[in-house]
């Protein structure tokens, strides 16, 4: 009877597990499918189930249309014209002016903020119940007492349906032939008359449907909330991953197989203290499989070859003519950018209230900023848990006040601050170590995975979360002496950069980033910068997220979410990576925007910068640096070969009969 009793549970675990694992095989299809038809893998794919899911309930709930009715409305005309929308607005300017992986990843993530903000100033940050599920109702009886919800049974239909219909597509079909032209070369593709435009277009329409299917599909299982169900969807990813972004049985396998596991592993119920830590691993098990797949597929799920995967940074130098005035005009937007941060950083020490409060958080965040600063527009790799090492840093800092650090008392604020940057900052080889053999889309998904795993098994916990004391010291107890104190820290990290960037490292980091393989034949020691970099991020991130726990007198484990954490990373993008002053210009304006407007508007200004990486190369750095159209320098005619010579006087001399003519 026991075993009787054992087999029937791990059966209804199973059938439950099919739940969630179907909707991580659904994610799967269409992400293989996207990435086969476009070459890109969409990093946004969260958001736009998010707000399909948004979209289906606002039109049930609140406007009262027929359930499916409304389902069809956002499945087959709202989300594939939003993935069309998003290939000709968004990606295809990104192909035709040849950019590599991780513009092409910034403009994901532009995507992934700007639907994020959207959904905050149309719905508000605050979860909403009642998600309508089409296939409510009782379960299904199958033999021996088990039960299957319908909305289940409808999912793993349409994962058949799916499977069949592109396997039938590609195989059989015209457009089948040209998918796959365009997945071997899409150049080659064009020459013999493929229309790829026609291809990506189905592509980024068919992705868009899967991601609207999986949160419809998801959403009656949870609170809706704009930043909950994108992660739990990008966590899916790792399906995905698993599959190299080509196979799609095995995404399906795979989607199916993690659900179950999670499901099942619900049974284990150790005792002592071991309990928290097995329930973080069985409610996060797609969070460890995407680390994991990260970390086991590298390079190869991107295709990406060496020296092309460094993210291109925007240039605070523009193009003059001459370097005394290119030298004169970078100074002289260098002199006018501090004189704005400056001005920004003074201006909130005459405000009061709720205002002086909301103006705390800016030197705080302009120092987790700066890590991304050093990280990526210095170092040129893709971090995207950034957040991760700020939250370890606030809450590093709360355990050593609090007493709860074995071995030692009750620490005052200062010193509790100083121990937990120091304690956090080699946790940056967490990222750096990967990042030695892994550049670009690879090494942003470990990042990612990273900074998703400290919230999900350290932040969220209340094994390590409660009976926290988080307070300022007494003489910085008042909100203008402690942002005082936040000022002279700011200087100090700016200081430290500064020092970092123009001095030997600083040359070889530069070097590293605009082109890896030239430097380590230079004899510069890649793997050891990089480590650097990382390490110094961490410490960095670690010093502003001790600040943030300590403006709010309290640790928030929502203010280093990882959607917060690809925020960040998108709005520094857009000021200015290499930018030391621009972390602080994007912190100001991630802060004053949503303090002085409404929640959302920062998140909206920055995916909109984000998502015209196409149409403005370098971002607002680049287009405040441009100066009026000049023609490129020409060769010096002393370093032409003599055939060399012969052609520019035969072209000079046709242009001047054009003209004459």
């Amino acid at each position: 009877m026991a075993a009787s009793d054992s087999l029937g549970l791990t059966v209804d675990l199973a059938l439950a597990g099919l739940t969630v694992g179907s909707a991580a095989a659904l994610s799967g299809i269409g992400l293989v499918v996207c990435h086969r038809a476009t070459g890109v893998l969409n990093i946004a794919q969260g958001a736009q189930a998010m707000a399909i899911a948004y979209l289906l309930r606002d039109l049930v709930v609140v406007r009262h249309w027929p359930v499916w009715p409304a389902v069809a409305f956002c499945l087959l005309l709202v989300a594939p014209v939003l993935g069309v929308l998003l290939d000709v607005l968004v990606y295809r300017p990104l192909q035709r002016r040849g950019a590599g992986p991780a513009d092409t990843m910034v403009a994901g993530l532009g995507v992934f903020v700007l639907l994020i903000g959207v959904v905050v100033l149309l719905w508000g940050a605050a979860p909403l119940a009642g998600a309508p599920s089409p296939l409510g109702g009782a379960p299904i009886r199958l033999p021996g007492g088990h039960a299957l919800r319908p909305d289940t049974v409808a999912q793993l239909a349409a994962i058949l349906a799916l499977a069949l219909t592109v396997a039938a597509t590609t195989r059989w079909t015209r457009f089948g032939l040209h998918l796959r032209a365009v997945v071997d070369d899409r150049r080659l593709a064009g020459l013999a008359g493929v229309d790829a435009n026609r291809v990506s277009a189905a592509g980024w329409a068919f992705g868009s449907f899967t991601a609207g299917l999986v949160g419809i599909a998801l959403a009656p299982y949870l609170l809706l909330d704009p930043y909950g169900l994108p992660l739990l969807v990008m966590e899916t990813m790792a399906v995905a991953v698993a599959a190299r972004l080509r196979s799609i049985p095995v995404a399906v396998v795979t989607g199916l197989g993690l659900g179950i596991a999670q499901a099942e592993l619900t049974r284990l119920r150790p005792a002592g203290q071991l309990l928290p830590l097995v329930q973080a691993v069985q409610s996060n098990l797609f969070v460890i499989a995407l680390l994991a797949t990260a970390l086991l597929a590298g390079p190869r799920i991107s295709g990406e070859r060496a020296g092309t995967a460094s993210l291109a940074v925007p240039r605070a130098a523009g193009r003059g003519g001459g370097a005394a005035g290119r030298g004169r005009g970078v100074a002289g937007r260098g002199r006018g950018v501090a004189a704005v941060c400056l001005v920004l950083l003074l201006l909130p020490l005459g405000f009061r209230g709720n205002d002086l409060r909301s103006a705390l958080l800016v030197p705080a965040l302009a120092l987790v900023l700066l890590s991304i600063v050093v990280v990526t527009g210095y170092g040129g790799q893709i971090s995207l848990g950034q957040a991760g090492y700020a939250g370890m840093g606030a809450l590093g800092t709360a355990l050593l006040m609090s007493g709860r650090v074995p071995g030692l008392p009750p620490l005052p604020a200062a010193p509790a601050l100083l121990l937990a940057v120091l304690a956090t900052a080699p946790l940056g080889l967490l990222t750096g170590w990967p990042a030695i053999r892994r550049r670009g889309l690879a090494l942003a998904l470990v990042t990612f995975a990273v900074g998703t795993a400290m919230s999900r098994f350290v932040f969220q916990q209340p094994y390590a979360t409660t009976g926290l004391t988080l307070d300022r010291p007494a003489f910085l107890a008042g909100d203008r002496a402690f942002y005082v104190a936040e000022l002279l820290l700011l200087g100090l990290g700016l200081a430290v950069v500064r020092g970092l960037h123009r001095g030997r490292p600083g040359r070889a980091l530069t070097a590293m980033r605009d082109h890896e393989a030239g430097a380590v034949a230079a004899g510069v020691d890649v793997p050891g910068l990089k480590l650097l970099a990382f390490v110094v991020g961490a410490a960095l991130a670690a010093l502003g997220g001790g600040l943030i726990g300590l403006a709010g007198r309290a640790f928030d484990a929502a203010s280093f979410d990882p959607v917060r954490g690809l925020l960040w990373f998108a709005a520094v993008v857009v000021v200015g990576a290499d930018s030391a002053l621009g972390a602080v210009l994007a912190a100001a304006l991630l802060i004053g925007l949503d303090a002085g407007t409404v929640a959302g508007v920062s998140a909206v200004a920055v995916g909109v910068f984000a998502t015209a990486i196409g149409r403005l190369p370098g971002g607002l750095a680049a287009l405040a640096g441009r100066g009026p159209a000049q023609a490129p320098p020409s060769l010096p005619p002393g370093r032409l070969t003599p055939a060399g010579r012969r052609v520019r006087a035969m072209i000079a001399g046709r242009v001047a009969g054009e003209a004459r003519r």
